[in-house]
């Protein structure tokens, strides 16, 4: 043996995804007593920090504005337990599933079932080349970008970056594209019934805060708090399948579990980020087992340390996967625009 391939480093075994998804089967039940509670200490606080900051700013203290922040991050865990409604781990039973889901979609301005629909399609197709476009960040890989026409690039380019993806395109996503069922217009009159009745909602409950406290403060305090959680939400989508030894596969060799799997990472953040993104950053669990309610997966790593390390980022390394933009099929590895264009 050569001295290079002496110090190549040893990978390590790649876990078996399709006898992981039996063992984990045992941790789908849901307790309607803890889903119950995980509401209360998700609601109230978010409502006593609304209601605060809108009686300080009435009393002219535009400081109070600072409570948005830890508002939005209330509001990000009420978004977490709808979409444990969409998989049906919330609650035992599928109604409250469903009327939880719908009515929490209100609160972060998602339609629920047409976002259920979607996030489903992801799920399914989530690591697959040949079904991309379902309720996922759109990524090429190098052929298909070196294909594109120099404004095609530059719309792809302009797309990813990071005013875009962390800034612009959560407000568009949250504020005008879900107010429409973007994407199922010709699916008949469910996805319809869906936004507009959560848009109804949303403007009923609005005009009765507006009564109390006028449009003005109204404006001030929601919007900060609906753009900060639209952005948290974007930046935890991108972090959970953007990194750089993420699995992508075309059909036959895509595996849905394998792809669950590997393709998605354990977000590995400290304790009170853990608790307000309601563990979703053990993304890979979930993708496996998607039964499995948020607050059983801590007990998952705890019993089994050897899923701790699979695809494991802090928040320190997450920050280099903002620069990841395409797909290398070859390396089988996500890379840069800079890393494209020097290895032309």
């Amino acid at each position: 043996m050569s001295n290079a391939e002496e110090n190549q480093p040893v990978k390590p075994e790649r876990i078996d995804a399709r006898a992981w998804a039996k063992t984990l089967a045992q941790y789908r039940d849901p307790s309607n007593g803890r889903g119950i509670y995980e509401i209360a200490v998700s609601v109230l606080p978010l409502v006593a920090l609304w209601a605060i900051t809108a009686m300080l700013l009435m009393q002219g203290y535009w400081l109070a504005l600072v409570l948005t922040l830890p508002a939005a991050a209330f509001l990000v865990r009420l978004f977490m337990i709808q979409h444990d409604c969409g998989h049906g781990s919330f609650f035992g039973s599928s109604r409250a599933n469903n009327w939880t889901g719908r009515i929490l979609g209100v609160l972060t301005f998602t339609p629920y079932s047409v976002w259920q629909r979607n996030h489903a399609l992801h799920h399914a197709g989530s690591g697959c080349l040949d079904h991309r476009g379902f309720g996922d960040i759109e990524t090429l890989t190098v052929d298909e970008y070196a294909a594109m026409s120099m404004l095609d690039r530059a719309k792809y380019r302009i797309y990813r970056h990071p005013l875009v993806m962390f800034g612009i395109g959560p407000t568009y996503l949250f504020i005008f594209k879900h107010r429409v069922p973007m994407g199922m217009m010709g699916h008949g009159w469910r996805p319809w019934a869906s936004a507009m009745g959560t848009n109804l909602a949303i403007v009923l409950a609005a005009s009765v805060i507006i009564w109390f406290v006028g449009f003005k403060i109204f404006v001030a305090v929601q919007l900060p708090i609906i753009l900060f959680a639209a952005t948290i939400g974007v930046w935890l989508f991108f972090v959970q399948h953007q990194f750089e030894e993420t699995s992508w596969e075309r059909l036959p060799e895509w595996k849905r579990q394998e792809a669950a799997l590997h393709g998605s990472s354990h977000y590995d953040l400290p304790e009170p980020l853990r608790w307000f993104t309601a563990n979703i950053g053990v993304h890979h669990v979930h993708h496996l087992c998607s039964r499995i309610p948020y607050y059983r997966l801590p007990k998952v790593l705890r019993n089994h340390p050897e899923l701790r390390d699979v695809n494991r980022m802090t928040l320190l390394e997450s920050l280099r996967v903002i620069r990841l933009s395409l797909w290398d099929p070859k390396e089988h590895r996500m890379i840069s625009f800079r890393a494209f264009n020097m290895a032309k």
